[in-house]
């Protein structure tokens, strides 16, 4: 299939960086990079030099989201296809460039209200060992995972991915929760990855637009490992383990300190080339995934 983008990175704004470290570290199994020119905390599931950059700021929100075309064509032509969609794209700075360690950098603000930076060559670093995720993660040509955000500006939003980043929706999922109240998702691939991208029509703005972002791990164990590392270190489980009904995904969500949920995983659908289960689903999971509470 068509493959000329995949999810770069994800910069995340917290009042304390270090508290975001036994969860990525500890618990997910990320391993740290070497810190921003900025001090920022680094976080990477695979040889790229980083995945995950927490900087200290106010936010408690994701602030940028990083997409990486594959190659400098591919780079110029998602560039041309922003403008082309109504997005005003500005140049990263030099000084830009070496902080994200990618060659080339296009930004625009997102109608959910974060950056998006189109990216090309971020910064490989030749190797990688997780010492806490047997198998380690899979990333290669799918991107280091996937983000899910919540907005009310769901539209404009599934724009941009489709009409200004040429994704594709997978499926969607649409419940209602209570009577007036319907949870709508739309999932979106660029790769084989079943989504890197997904969005959530909130009712009414939140407090954070990052609902939460996943890794994916090669081994299904790897999953239950995560699993008791977050209920012995006393994080609060926001979904136990389970398995969704769209993507497959055998998986558990953990809250992080700052409020933002990390989805541990393995084993999700592949979109391969003529995918038409473009579908409504009216269930999020196939089983489990039941919120956990403490005795």
């Amino acid at each position: 299939m068509l493959h000329d983008l995949e999810i770069a990175y994800l910069g995340i704004e917290v009042p304390d960086p270090d508290s975001l470290t036994i969860l990525f570290g500890d618990v997910v199994g990320l391993v740290a990079g070497e810190p921003t020119a900025a001090g920022a905390p680094t976080w990477r599931n695979d040889a790229r030099a980083q995945r995950v950059i927490v900087e200290k700021g106010p936010a408690t929100d994701a602030v940028y989201l990083g997409v990486e075309a594959i190659g400098v064509d591919a780079f110029d032509a998602h560039a041309e296809r922003l403008r082309a969609a109504g997005h005003q794209l500005t140049a990263g700075t030099s000084a830009q460039l070496a902080e994200r360690r990618v060659d080339g950098l296009w930004q625009t603000t997102t109608p959910w209200g974060s950056r998006l930076e189109l990216v090309h060559g971020l910064a490989d670093t030749g190797g990688f060992e997780a010492p806490l995720v047997p198998g380690g993660f899979l990333t290669d040509g799918v991107g280091f995972g996937h983000v899910v955000f919540a907005t009310t500006a769901f539209d404009q939003s599934c724009a941009l991915l489709t009409e200004g980043l040429g994704m594709t929706r997978s499926d969607w999922i649409e419940i209602e929760l209570v009577p007036g109240i319907t949870l709508e998702v739309q999932f979106f691939h660029c790769n084989a990855r079943h989504h890197s991208i997904a969005l959530a029509r909130a009712p009414f703005e939140l407090p954070q637009t990052l609902h939460h972002v996943m890794f994916e791990t090669r081994e299904r164990d790897a999953v239950g490992h995560a699993f008791d590392r977050a209920w012995a270190g006393g994080f609060d489980i926001a979904n136990g383990l389970g398995r969704h009904d769209n993507d497959g995904m055998f998986s558990f969500y953990v809250v992080s300190p700052a409020g933002f949920q990390v989805e541990v995983g393995h084993g999700a659908r592949v979109i391969t080339d003529g995918w038409d289960d473009d579908r409504r689903y009216d269930r999020m999971s196939a089983w489990g995934h039941q919120p956990l509470t403490r005795g």
